[in-house]
Parts: C-alpha cells; sequence; structure tokens
C-alpha cells in the first residue's frame, strides 16, 4: 500500500497566516500523515528549504516555474528518499512551448507539471507521480494542461500512474472531465473508503467550501483503497487556505 498526497501550502499568505508561521503546521501535518510521495503547490523556493529541513526522511524533484530553476513556485513532488529511488523524472510546462519557462493560451500565470518515476527499493513495484496546479483563470489552459498531462502519462505505456494537484477547477468542470477520460480515474469515488469534504476553505471554511484539489489515478493499474481529506486546525491555526488530502492506493 502507498499513500498519495496532494498539498497546496499557500505561497506567502494573507491576513496573518504567512507562509512562515505554518512551516511547522505543514510539517506536522505531512508527518502525521506518513505520506509515500506527496505533491505541493504554491510552495516557494523557502517552502522548498523548510521541507526539507523539517522532513529529512524526504527528497524532492521539481524547479521553479519561472525559470526553471528556483524562481516562482514549484509543483514539486515529495518522496520517502529510503523507500523508493526516483528516475524518468522532468517538469513540463502547461503551454505551446512545454520544454522552457513559459505561459500559455488563456493562462493568468506560468504553470508547469512535474513527474517522477519512484521504484520501491523492497518489492521493485514502480509508479509515475505527476503533480500540477493548473491556472485559475484561463479554461482553454486548464483543458489543455489536462491533456498534456494525460498525453505524457499515456507515454510511460502501462506504468502504474498517479497525479496530484490543485486543478483550480470542480468536480463536472470541463477540465475534471478531461482528466478523467480515457484510463483515468477520481479516487476520491473510487475509494471504497471515502469521504466528501471540501478542499479550499480560503481561511472562511463556514463561507467557502469548494473541491479543487484532486488525486487522479489509472484505473487500469492503480486500485484505491481510502481517500481522505484532513480538515483540522492545529493549535486553533490554520496550516493552510487549502485541506490536504490523500489517497492510500495498491498497485495492481
Amino acid at each position: 500500500m502507498y499513500r498519495i498526497m496532494s498539498f497546496n501550502v499557500l505561497c506567502g499568505g494573507k491576513d496573518g497566516h504567512w507562509w512562515t508561521g505554518r512551516t511547522s503546521l505543514v510539517c506536522q501535518i505531512i508527518k502525521e500523515a506518513k505520506p509515500s510521495s506527496f505533491g505541493v503547490q504554491e510552495a516557494h523556493i523557502g517552502w522548498i528549504h523548510a521541507l526539507c529541513e523539517g522532513l529529512p526522511e524526504y527528497d524532492y524533484v521539481g524547479v521553479g516555474r519561472d525559470d526553471g530553476k528556483e524562481g516562482g513556485e514549484f509543483s514539486a513532488v515529495f518522496y520517502l528518499k529510503d523507500k523508493f529511488t526516483a528516475s524518468d523524472f522532468g517538469n513540463f510546462w502547461i503551454s505551446e512551448t512545454p520544454e522552457k519557462p513559459s505561459k500559455g493560451w488563456d493562462s493568468a500565470c506560468i504553470r508547469n507539471a512535474t513527474f517522477v518515476r519512484l521504484t520501491d527499493r523492497e518489492n521493485g513495484k514502480s509508479y509515475i507521480h505527476f503533480n500540477t496546479h493548473l491556472d485559475h483563470v484561463g479554461r482553454t489552459a486548464q483543458i489543455n494542461g489536462a491533456k498534456m498531462i494525460q498525453e505524457k502519462a499515456a507515454s510511460f505505456k502501462g506504468v502504474p500512474v498517479v497525479c496530484t494537484g490543485d486543478f483550480n477547477v470542480l468536480q463536472g468542470s470541463d477540465c475534471y472531465k478531461t482528466m478523467i477520460s480515457g484510463n483515468m480515474g477520481d479516487a476520491r469515488f473510487m475509494a471504497p473508503d471515502s469521504d466528501d469534504k471540501w478542499t479550499f476553505h480560503g481561511f472562511m471554511p463556514e463561507e467557502i467550501k469548494h473541491i479543487i484539489d484532486f488525486v487522479f489515478v489509472d484505473e487500469k493499474t492503480v486500485k484505491p483503497l481510502k481517500f481522505r481529506v484532513i480538515d483540522k486546525k492545529i493549535g486553533g491555526k490554520f496550516y493552510s487556505d487549502h485541506n490536504a488530502i490523500y489517497a492510500d492506493i495498491e498497485l495492481k
């Protein structure tokens, strides 16, 4: 069994919920959940350093979306470094020029995706973990981003695939429908043990209740067992404006 997490950590912060005051909370959530691998969104280089320091059992792959190095937000994938070997990793941009930092179609921001092949050192099983943060404005960019992920996932020719991310769309949107086309499915609905809690609250959970964060999996090769949204505070404090989510899976 592998636990796959998606976590939008909120790049800077707002209204007193600044990132420097939340790094320990985010690390605590991850330590308690103990994911095999997790994708982060809105993680600038300061966040990356804080996660590496607070979670030394993990390593990561990923680059800043603005320059392909350390500039801007990362859509990094972290993994348990003693459990997995990482290979076939890479990044692409959600644009007409995916090989370089670029803004595509009607997107308001530069957006990218990161992927890595993780091989279990003990049993030799592998899966590909994709992670992304799609645009919050551009509907065409969202749909094309989903198509790009689908196409890249298919290039691994039957290796199990999971995809985490903040997709900035609701269930039933054209982008969401694109992601669940073909072999991909939403782990929230595939898992026999699941919940229906929202993922984005904007620090106002009584007013804002959106589901825009997902764990998608290849239905032919991945079997979700459990899906959870972590909707708690720590010491009365929000750890982010998103709730972290995870899916427990088996590889078929």
